[in-house]
């Protein structure tokens, strides 16, 4: 419900969203300036998975990101799911853009077939080109079409909750019992 904050009362959402675990992933993105492409990546824990048809997911940027403003001119990004393992490449991407910079000169990265964005080695990688983007508070949501996809599955997922990477305690097959259908999504 969209409405006025005055008579509200003060809500601070950091400490009850702290327990909420995400995944952690990398987005990355480039510009192309007359000097030569400059890429950038971001850790986030923002992505989410919109509609199957047509298949869209979104990440949720500030509205003052440099990374932000990359993403809106270029219209192409890629989101890396990282792996367990992948703690220090979430650290060193999650710093300022002089910082990641530095780091992505350093990390094993390729270009993605689709989109020509970086892509980290990890769980899975999303290949996206801006269907759309909407302020929401101090955020942007940005809507991606999904162009291409590759599903590594290198081992569990990073996850992130309670201020801190986690890891999945038991990262075996789920039990037929504990599956979700696909109806579900």
């Amino acid at each position: 419900m969209a409405g006025s904050a005055a008579g509200r009362i003060a809500v601070d959402l950091r400490g009850v969203m702290r327990t909420f675990a995400t995944g952690v992933c990398v987005a990355t993105t480039y510009v192309d300036r007359p000097g030569g492409r400059r890429h950038d990546g971001v850790t986030i824990n923002s992505l989410s998975s919109v509609s199957l048809v047509p298949p869209l997911v979104s990440i949720c940027l500030r509205l003052e990101s440099v990374f932000l403003a990359d993403v809106l001119e270029t219209g192409r990004w890629a989101v890396s799911i990282l792996p367990e393992g992948a703690r220090e490449i979430a650290r060193l991407l999650a710093k300022d853009r002089r910082q990641r910079a530095d780091a992505l000169g350093t990390l094993p990265l390729s270009p993605g077939p689709a989109t020509g964005a970086l892509v980290v080695d990890g769980a899975g990688v999303l290949e996206c080109e801006l269907w759309n983007s909407f302020d929401l508070g101090d955020h942007r949501l940005v809507v991606g079409e999904v162009v291409g996809t590759d599903d590594r599955r290198d081992g569990p997922p990073l996850l992130f909750a309670h201020g801190g990477y986690q890891r999945l305690a038991d990262p075996g097959p789920v039990p037929l019992q504990d599956r979700v259908s696909d109806e579900w999504w």
